[in-house]
């Protein structure tokens, strides 16, 4: 969300008027439409998907039919406040603005607020407890502070550009990764009492060109119909099926018609296909016509009136809208405010930084799971020789411009770190990364950096310490010293796109210490993909560790595992190729000058180690790939059909409900294995699943389950269960529009990563 994006400069502005001439009637009709007919409402929400959304419906039509027509289109459009996004409110009626806000890692641009980790890193844990607990923390700090509707969590971008500016707050380039995520975090959010945006619906997947300019119109994200269910809209589906309230739509365009006005994605997949029964609301500036976006399936437009307000109010007078449809609107919005029982809510603490207000903290106890889920993402790649644990050394170098935090972080109270009018074209930040740039960026209470940890446990253990924050080629080497650790980062942010996966000062700096030190441990703190081919297999580099973006206890989380009292469990969310042009044309975001400009979605499902497995590329680091400080084994894998004979099509008598149809959410198999810890300290495993759907037209393999088994101790073992779903093991079928359990056999994988298979087997669906 933001109210303007920068492009490059490079945009020649020769024949861009002449380009700016041509029609877009060749475009018409490459999204389809799908709109009410005068014979059906349809897809209004009915309140149909569980007894909640029920009386939350009869609730809020009674309170709408008491509403005149200038009434509902004040709460359907943005008004003035304190909030990023503020509705309407109808005195008269007891209704009062709803207060719309930032970030999916936390509240942005407050006081006493905490900075959680970002979507990426809580995606590194694979852990689904964590990640409830994360959407339950946010959540009640949220509320709190009196924000009806946090905008979040993440799944577009999934992440299909290696560049993208913003795949570090989605939850991976894999759907159910994301999937499972978005439904955890969706949960806890709105176990807390506000209400969730699962956002950018959808194919918002790179930033250039992600909003129209004198160039032209937006970038059109042009996909076929089975990858768009398979991958992009995947996730959103757990969102759903936990009750988010809300859906954001994206700015740019998609098969040529705008996300915001795209009746295909709003009224056909979301509001018909997945039932959704909250409400919609557009991304910042993101709507481009009035009635025809109201029609297309949007229910709020943000932060102004837009196209709306008194225009609105006109055309349902004059017939040009329904006054169904804008009833509809208004009783969506006001559904989810009683679904998530906010008739009774704290008052709205949204202050300005130059404003004088009583403190309202709602910090509560976070920091600890902060410091949890930062050690819980942590994802150890190389350990030479046992490296780490670190063994209560006396003597530490520590170098690097990412190992103490910025000088100057707060030039722009609402992002931290830097705003949009200075952080254009960064690939690092000077200071340690903690979250990443734009809308999404959280406000740290404090953060501690890593220096500050390893300065209080040397402190402890009576040890020294020696440091360079500055030089690309620190000097003097110290020979005595036990290891040498290096910070370095990878930033990214909204508004632009990545134009490298590495940098060259701080691999300069990897080098250079290595060359003068025999166990360099090296910490990349990265909004995304990092590569590392130039110096991870120095010699003296002996552990590297990809320490995400932990939020404001940073130092703590890292320090736990360096030290050992955490025994790593971070698995990598995305593939780290050897080299940047092994991710194809999916490695930089379309570059496109054309007055309609096309992204076209070629590679299909194949995105990610999808695309690696599809090539035989071989990775420097494969999806789901970490290491632990003990090892396990794999045993008893079994796999069973749960009934004979599973249906091909889900059952059509049931009626939809949020979510889609409820038999998607059907066990059809289960599987089993053991696994035993092996080594000599404890730990926890993450057990990792993995689905050969039948026919040549799908991935070789795809995550289909996962499990964290643990802590174990030395030669414990325990079981892992694996429930496979309908949805799981079907395909979208573009015929029958409808999800499709294949006949034949599915292969079936169980490892520790998406390479590392220990366990197989086969069912046969028949």
């Amino acid at each position: 969300m933001k109210p303007s994006t920068f492009f490059c400069a490079l945009a020649a502005q020769s024949g861009a008027s002449a380009a700016l001439q041509e029609s877009e009637l060749p475009y018409y009709g490459r999204s389809p439409p799908v709109y009410p007919s005068r014979k059906s409402i349809f897809p209004n929400g009915t309140g149909t998907s569980s007894p909640r959304w029920g009386i939350a419906y009869g609730n809020a039509r009674a309170l709408v039919s008491q509403m005149t027509i200038e009434e509902k289109v004040n709460i359907t459009h943005g008004w003035k406040g304190p909030c990023a996004g503020n509705t309407g409110a109808v005195p008269r009626l007891g209704i009062a603005s709803i207060c719309f806000s930032d970030a999916p890692d936390g509240v942005r641009g407050q006081e006493f607020v905490s900075a959680f980790p970002a979507g990426i890193h809580v995606a590194a844990t694979w852990n689904k407890e964590l990640m409830y607990e994360y959407g339950k923390a946010m959540g009640e700090e949220f509320y709190g502070k009196g924000i009806h509707v946090a905008l979040g969590p993440v799944a577009g971008p999934l992440g299909r550009i290696a560049r993208g500016g913003r795949n570090w707050e989605g939850l991976s380039n894999d759907p159910y990764l994301a999937g499972v995520a978005m439904g955890g975090i969706t949960r806890g959010m709105q176990d807390a009492g506000v209400i969730a945006t699962p956002k950018h619906f959808v194919l918002n997947e790179q930033e250039f060109r992600r909003r129209e300019s004198s160039m032209g119109e937006a970038m059109s994200s042009n996909v076929d119909d089975r990858t768009l269910h398979e991958l992009y809209v995947f996730p959103f589906m757990d969102s759903l099926r936990e009750g988010a309230g809300a859906v954001m739509c994206s700015y740019q365009r998609a098969n040529h018609s705008y996300g915001c006005q795209n009746s295909k994605l709003l009224n056909g997949i979301l509001k018909t296909e997945l039932g959704f029964e909250g409400f919609v609301v557009s991304d910042w500036d993101a709507q481009h016509s009035g009635v025809a976006s109201a029609n297309a399936g949007l229910d709020v437009v943000m932060p102004g009136a837009g196209y709306w307000g008194a225009n609105l109010t006109m055309a349902a007078k004059n017939g040009s809208l329904s006054e169904d449809r804008l009833t509809d609107m208004a009783t969506r919005l006001l559904a989810s405010w009683y679904y998530q029982l906010q008739e009774s809510y704290p008052p709205t603490s949204v202050f300005p930084s130059t404003q004088k207000h009583l403190t309202v903290d709602v910090q509560g106890d976070h920091a600890k799971l902060i410091e949890d889920i930062g050690a819980a993402g942590t994802v150890l790649v190389r350990n030479v020789n046992g490296t780490l644990p670190l063994k209560k050394p006396r003597f530490l170098c520590v170098y690097g411009y990412d190992a103490v935090v910025k000088a100057v972080p707060w030039q722009d109270p609402a992002r931290f770190g830097g705003g949009y009018g200075i952080n254009f074209g960064w690939s690092t930040l000077n200071g340690t990364l903690i979250t990443a740039g734009g809308s999404g960026g959280s406000t740290p209470a404090y953060v501690v950096s890593p220096f500050q940890a390893l300065q209080e446990r040397v402190v402890k253990d009576r040890g020294i310490l020696r440091w360079d924050f500055w030089s690309e080629n620190p000097s003097p080497a110290y020979v005595n010293a036990d290891a040498c650790l290096v910070f370095i980062n990878a930033y990214a942010s909204e508004s632009f796109d990545r134009t490298s996966l590495q940098d060259e000062f701080s691999d300069n700096l990897v080098r250079n210490v290595a060359a003068n030190c025999s166990s360099t441990i090296v910490v990349i703190h990265s909004a995304g993909i990092r590569t590392i081919a130039d110096w991870f297999d120095h010699p003296n580099v002996t552990a590297i560790l990809y320490a995400g973006l932990p939020g404001q206890e940073s130092g703590h989380s890292l320090v736990s595992v360096l030290y050992g009292d955490v025994n790593p469990t971070g698995r990598l969310p995305y593939t780290v190729a050897k080299k940047e042009s092994d991710y194809g044309h999916l490695l930089n975001s379309t570059l496109s000058f054309d007055t309609f400009p096309d992204d076209n979605f070629t590679e299909g499902l194949y995105i990610d180690y999808r695309a690696f497995d599809k090539q035989n590329i071989e990775p420097l680091y494969e999806f789901g790939f970490g290491l632990s400080y003990t090892t396990f084994a794999f045993s008893n894998f079994s796999a069973n059909i749960s009934s004979k004979s599973p249906a091909e099509f889900p059952d059509p008598t049931l009626s939809i409900v949020q979510g889609g149809n409820p038999s998607l959410w059907d066990t059809v198999v289960v599987v089993r294995c053991t696994i035993q810890n092996s080594g000599s300290v404890d730990g926890a495993e993450i057990a990792q699943l993995y689905v050969g759907i039948p026919g040549d037209d799908t991935p070789v393999r795809q995550l289909r389950g996962f499990n964290r088994v643990g802590p174990l101790a030395p030669g414990a073992s325990r079981k892992s269960v694996f429930e496979l779903t309908r949805r799981d093991l079907s395909v979208w079928d573009v015929v029958a529009q409808e999800w499709r359990l294949r006949r034949g056999e599915y292969k079936i994988w169980i490892g520790a990563s998406s390479r590392d298979l220990r366990l197989s087997g086969t069912v046969t669906i028949s």
